[in-house]
């Protein structure tokens, strides 16, 4: 048995703590041409969970949280539990395909099993057929999602193994009298300069997670039913935007989702203003020698993104100024020092206070935005080709929408959830980044003046 990280356990006790979220995480692949047969697919799938041991393990929580939850084996593992065949209604197209997302989004899975599910999409139109992969975000986060999917793929396009280190740290424990000594004499002497750097870089995020932003109908209470929608863009169009105005991939990614947040407000009738948009931004802190281990390594940034502003140049380039200072405070290193430290501490305290701090109305934020790398090679699943990535993260906590970014080949494309009641309009998202990438692209080609 292995604890659960810090981070990994909070996200069990955020979804506790509301009746109307679930906190799967997804990736869904379109392929070209017909799936295999039902033994074929779980004859593979049974074979690469000889490798990861994780999908074989449950989350097992002690009486009152006292003590941290463990992962352990399943004794009555069935990879039948895990894997579920449908068909899309005609015409089976893009559309039916994102209601059956949303759908999917809103199923907990079951805590009695391992926390993952494969869900295979016959039919499809144009002669594909699709492929959900979705697991709790206790398991993963997006960089480890998309690895276990890619694991899942065909062995000849496939990186190294996913594979299970303990939760207590990424490093071998230390040994020997002589280096616990002379690790606990670092450590005294490292401390409070340590513990001061921290402080102060967690000072602004602090500050922003308890000031309200201004009111606006992006934050709210949420339902239990959802939708989904996706933009698609041309990675190398935004490069070639990012290299015209020396910004990078992810400013030119939240320029066009600031773009498309201003016209869905002004659609509604809301002044977009500087005070609305603060944003969730992960970032990744996943060291290179666990990019294949599945758990959560991430931190955030919380930016407000210039929905204020019309222009699409000036707006990317607040944008890339904003991200640059959020950077330069050390605002990510600050919180994974500060997860490190939960680690150190009693369970049932930490639990019993994200608990209450999950049923505080939460008005900081009102919206996230996670940029995933994907796959930089092309994969197939029983031989066939994966034609596109689609990923579809969950909201919670007053957030009615929520963005994944996920690249594939040349292509990016945002995966947008939101919440059914609220957002009848989830359409101007996806229209509205694309429309901005197109119009930085026209500026950096043809040098267009500000508007």
């Amino acid at each position: 048995m292995t604890e659960l990280r810090p981070l990994d356990a909070g996200f069990i006790e955020l979804e506790d703590s509301d009746q109307h979220i679930s906190l799967g995480i997804g990736a869904v692949a379109i392929i070209s041409g017909q799936p295999p047969t039902r033994a074929e697919f779980a004859d593979a799938l049974n074979g690469r969970l000889a490798d990861n041991a994780r999908l074989r393990q449950r989350v097992r929580r002690a009486p009152l949280d006292l003590a941290t939850p463990v992962w352990e084996d399943d004794p009555n593992f069935d990879v039948a539990h895990h894997i579920r065949w449908t068909a899309l209604p005609e015409p089976a197209d893009d559309a039916a395909l994102f209601e059956f997302i949303a759908t999917e989004l809103e199923e907990r899975l079951d805590r009695d099993h391992p926390l993952w599910q494969c869900v295979v999409v016959e039919h499809l139109r144009d002669d594909r057929w699709a492929l959900l992969v979705k697991a709790h975000h206790s398991l993963v986060d997006g960089v480890s999602g998309v690895t276990l999917f890619a694991s899942l793929c065909d062995r000849e396009n496939e990186g190294p193994q996913l594979t299970v280190v303990p939760a207590a740290g990424d490093t071998a424990p230390r040994t020997g009298v002589l280096d616990t000594v002379t690790g606990a004499l670092r450590w005294t002497l490292d401390a409070p300069r340590a513990l001061t750097g921290m402080v102060r870089s967690l000072i602004p995020i602090v500050v922003s997670v308890v000031t309200p932003a201004a009111g606006s109908s992006l934050n709210g209470p949420i339902g239990r039913q959802r939708r989904y929608v996706v933009a698609r863009v041309s990675l190398p169009d935004v490069r070639e935007v990012g290299a015209a105005f020396g910004a990078t991939v992810n400013d030119v990614v939240l320029a066009a989702i600031a773009a498309a947040y201003r016209a869905l407000l002004l659609g509604r009738g809301e002044q977009p203003s500087h005070d609305k948009m603060r944003t969730l931004v992960p970032v990744s802190m996943r060291p290179e020698n666990a990019k294949y281990v599945l758990d959560n390594r991430v931190s955030a940034m919380l930016p407000f993104l210039p929905i204020e502003i019309a222009d699409p140049v000036e707006r990317l380039e607040v944008i890339h100024r904003r991200m640059t200072k959020h950077k330069s405070r050390g605002e990510a290193g600050a919180e994974k020092s500060l997860i490190t430290m939960a680690s150190l501490l009693p369970f049932a305290p930490i639990a019993w206070t994200l608990r209450l701090i999950s049923r505080v109305p939460q008005r900081g934020v009102t919206a996230v935005a996670t940029n995933i790398p994907g796959p930089r090679h092309p994969l197939t699943v029983h031989g066939r080709k994966v034609l596109e990535l689609l990923p579809a993260v969950p909201i919670a906590m007053r957030l009615r929408t929520g963005i994944a970014i996920l690249s594939y080949g040349d292509q990016l494309n945002f995966g947008i959830t939101g919440d059914y009641d609220t957002t009848p309009d989830i359409d101007v998202i996806s229209t509205g980044i694309q429309r901005a990438v197109t119009e930085l692209l026209t500026a950096a080609r043809h040098g267009a003046p500000h508007a």
